[in-house]
């Protein structure tokens, strides 16, 4: 059949006399992504139909109808049978498709009253609402991994970093302590979010309301919104509840990808701090030797995707007239994988945390280098000889090079000099460039 005579879409397209070309469809089918709110979108139905009922609008044998078919699609969604096709373009139109195919005309009543603008909010917020509680749970279990290793290390000395070089002692569990409010924050971020975003869309239609007698606050109730929106343009246009769920994913991901740097940096054998146990580590194709903590590393990258997807959707909405225009289609396919790669950083670093093991005598000998407790030295001539801080700050800064000057002399006096030390090899010998070597390394 060649394009132009394909029929119009059986859902929309009464004006159409021909249906879209290859491409339109490609680029229109969201079914691929939004396949993943199909509980959300029967449980909207469902209330849905159950207010019509309510209120007189169908008839109690449709509404009957249609709830048996909708639990039996909700039926086959979870065994996996439910037929989904792209040519229904996406999962409102999919569900509507197959409950006319399983109770026949009366599916076609369900959707009186109702917009997919406001169907596709509604099923939005349903979904983010759902995602947050579950990343609530997530958090919760990190910062109970956090709270495990700093009780078990709340006497554990290590080296506080400023610039990551050397500052003052501190334990390990006081560094630890300083992730749990990090995630404590982003927690309550999240719960700002959600709150702020749990008021319902529906009944909103495509964008001016309905002239049938509807019961807003049944549904809104039905589905655990607080209220309906207030207003109807602003019920289907508003992408802002997104941007705000993916703003808290963005900081929190960054809470992660510097936990996950301090992993990295401590594991190396330059510091040599902590060892994470191979479930959390990979190997090298070449270089037997290496134990790569690829998992920190791909927290960290994964705060990019998730950043990314924060930007992206700022693009989308930056220039979008009210109401609804189709740009928004493009809300979901990066909200959900960024929450995805949210979701998996946050197992994937309790897991790191849970079964992450310190060397202790590494820890307790670099807090005690670099001069780390000058400070405490300033304050004692404070305290004690009663020296303004500026001038014990300049003793301890002055005594602090005078012993770096005695400890560089004495280790000259016993090994010579650096370049003494780079001119002869350990027989005396003055050593010199093997240039046929270098030539054919070069």
């Amino acid at each position: 059949m060649a394009e132009k005579d394909k029929p119009g879409n059986a859902m929309w397209g009464g004006r159409f006399a021909a249906g879209p070309s290859a491409i339109m469809e490609a680029i229109n089918v969201s079914i691929d992504v939004d396949r993943r709110m199909a509980q959300e979108d029967i449980a909207g139905s469902r209330a849905h139909c159950e207010m019509l009922t309510a209120t007189g609008i169908i008839g109690k044998a449709d509404g009957e109808a249609i709830l048996d078919g909708l639990a039996m699609i909700e039926a086959e969604i979870e065994n996996g049978s439910f037929p989904f096709r792209r040519e229904f373009e996406d999962i409102h139109l999919n569900v509507e498709a197959r409950l006319k195919e399983l109770i026949g005309p009366a599916a076609g009543r369900l959707h009186t009253a109702r917009s997919r603008n406001d169907q596709v909010a509604t099923d939005f917020k349903l979904a983010l609402r759902n995602a947050i509680d579950g990343l609530d749970l997530r958090f919760a279990a990190l910062q109970t991994a956090l709270l495990g290793q700093a009780e078990r290390h709340a006497s554990t000395i290590m080296p506080g970093f400023t610039h990551l070089q050397t500052a003052q002692p501190v334990s390990f569990g006081h560094y630890a302590l300083a992730y749990v409010e990090m995630l404590g924050r982003d927690r309550g971020r999240f719960a700002d979010a959600r709150a702020r975003l749990n008021e319902s869309p529906l009944g909103a239609a495509a964008l001016a309301g309905t002239s049938f007698p509807i019961d807003r606050r049944m549904t809104a109730a039905a589905l655990g919104f607080v209220r309906p929106q207030a207003n109807s343009i602003d019920a289907v246009s508003a992408r802002d509840f997104a941007l705000e769920v993916l703003a808290a994913a963005s900081i929190a991901s960054i809470t992660l990808s510097r936990l996950a740097e301090e992993i990295v940096i401590w594991s190396s054998a330059e510091f040599g701090f902590v060892r994470l146990p191979d479930e959390w580590t990979t190997g090298s194709s070449i270089m037997p030797q290496k134990r790569n903590p690829d998992a920190a590393e791909l927290v960290r990258a994964k705060s990019g995707r998730v950043t990314g997807a924060l930007v992206g959707l700022l693009m989308v909405m930056k220039g979008l007239p009210l109401a609804y225009s189709k740009d928004m289609q493009e809300d979901k396919p990066q909200t959900f994988e960024a929450l995805d790669a949210l979701t998996l950083s946050l197992a994937a670093m309790t897991g790191m945390i849970e079964t992450l093991a310190l060397d202790e005598a590494k820890l307790k000998a670099a807090a005690g280098r670099a001069y780390a407790t000058a400070t405490d030295l300033a304050d004692w001539l404070v305290q004690n000889l009663g020296l303004p801080f500026r001038e014990a700050h300049h003793v301890t800064g002055a005594d602090r090079e005078a012993r770096r000057g005695e400890e560089v002399a004495a280790r000259q006096a016993h090994f010579g000099t650096d370049a003494e030390r780079r001119a002869q090899d350990h027989g005396g010998r003055v050593l010199r460039p093997q240039r046929r070597e270098f030539r054919r390394l070069a």
